[in-house]
């Protein structure tokens, strides 16, 4: 392998905030923020959303808003439509 063409793989801590999980995985990413894991000190990088929360991966179902933009509309300008005589 050729020198000093590579990036630097480390270990990087990652946190998904979302679940409160945190991962460390070999990356070559390079954060400024470091955090203490475990009794050592790693680079730390947040996560909005990873497997830990994703609703594909938990199974969990969220329920959407039961009205939807069409609804809103409708309720909104209501008092635009024709009414009968």
């Amino acid at each position: 392998m050729r020198s000093n063409i590579h990036p630097d793989y480390q270990q990087v801590l990652f946190h998904d905030t979302n679940a409160n999980t945190y991962f460390l995985i070999g990356s070559t990413l390079k954060p400024k923020q470091t955090r203490e894991y475990q009794g050592q000190v790693y680079p730390y990088v947040t996560l909005d959303i990873s497997s830990a929360s994703h609703p594909f991966y938990t199974g969990e179902v969220r329920q959407a808003s039961n009205e939807g933009r069409v609804a809103n509309f409708n309720r909104k300008f209501a008092r635009f439509t024709k009414q009968k005589a």
